[in-house]
């Protein structure tokens, strides 16, 4: 699943590209896209026909349109596979693409998705400690990469949990916009073992931890996210090549950048989790 960098980089390519124009119609080709809208794709493609784009937003992993219309925002789950890619009209129909909205300028924003874990769904606005936000996100917390981001309040948080610091890492309503990828990264550059018990970590590891997320995800960001395969692009289409600069996610029986020692696997929360066994020491009964 696409993560904080990634869907930046998406929001980016839709923020100079669809901000600012009309949608002229929509036309849906698979229920599944639209499940999460609960009035069906007809009432979808109906609220937004006429509709000018205002604004892309972002918080942590969650990506939204807005329009001239303050009531409610277009909530776009990217899911496994999920692509916006701006195209001309003419151009060729992709064999996954299940949403096409085109607007006034005649090009076309299409949504596609393989594996149809993703889709559209419009969602009222709501305000949230002074920032209006869609309901269906209203309850994931700031992203390391927001300007109103509190980290005094973010250790607090993180250190209240009794459970490892690698499940808060991802823990959208404690911290949000961090995955399985950049939460590694993340420990590996500030030496802490996934499995360390959070409310055991000092004041001081804690910001470490969040200082060294907020600097991997703003590298990945640079270089355009991380691309595995062909499943994640931006509007245009191209890949993003920070997958190059991974120091430990994928890497594993690979030397470790900083000490040389073997890079290892374990399975954590049902997914893989890579770290340094010299740099990141597990705790005692790991």
């Amino acid at each position: 699943m696409p993560e904080l960098p990634e869907v930046e980089v998406v929001r980016r390519g839709l923020a100079e590209h669809v901000v600012g124009r009309v949608i002229d119609a929509v036309s849906v080709t698979h229920p599944r896209s639209v499940r999460r809208h609960l009035e069906g794709a007809a009432d979808l493609a109906a609220r937004l026909q006429g509709l000018r784009v205002d604004s892309a937003q972002r918080r942590g992993k969650f990506l939204w349109l807005t329009f001239d219309d303050p009531e409610y925002a277009l909530v776009v789950h990217l899911g496994m596979s999920g692509q916006m890619l701006v195209q001309p009209a003419d151009a060729p129909q992709e064999k996954h693409a299940h949403i096409r909205a085109t607007l006034h300028d005649g090009t076309q924003l299409r949504f596609v998705d393989q594996r149809t874990f993703g889709g559209w769904a419009l969602s009222p606005l709501v305000d949230v400690d002074g920032t209006r936000l869609p309901e269906a996100v209203a309850h994931i917390a700031r992203d390391p990469l927001d300007p109103l981001f509190d980290l005094d309040r973010a250790v607090a948080a993180i250190r209240a949990k009794r459970t490892e610091i690698k499940r808060v890492l991802l823990d959208q309503n404690v911290i949000s916009g961090v995955g399985n990828i950049y939460a590694d990264e993340a420990l590996w550059r500030a030496k802490i073992h996934g499995n360390r018990i959070a409310s055991a970590l000092t004041k001081t590891a804690i910001r470490d931890l969040l200082t060294e997320a907020t600097a991997v995800m703003r590298d990945a960001l640079t270089a355009g996210g991380t691309s595995f395969d062909a499943l994640y692009v931006n509007v245009n289409g191209e890949s993003g090549y920070f997958e190059r600069a991974l120091n430990v996610y994928g890497r594993e029986d690979e030397p470790c950048r900083r000490c040389g020692a073997p890079v290892q696997r374990m399975r954590f929360m049902n997914r893989s989790s890579f770290f340094c066994g010299k740099c990141q020491p597990k705790p005692r009964g790991v």
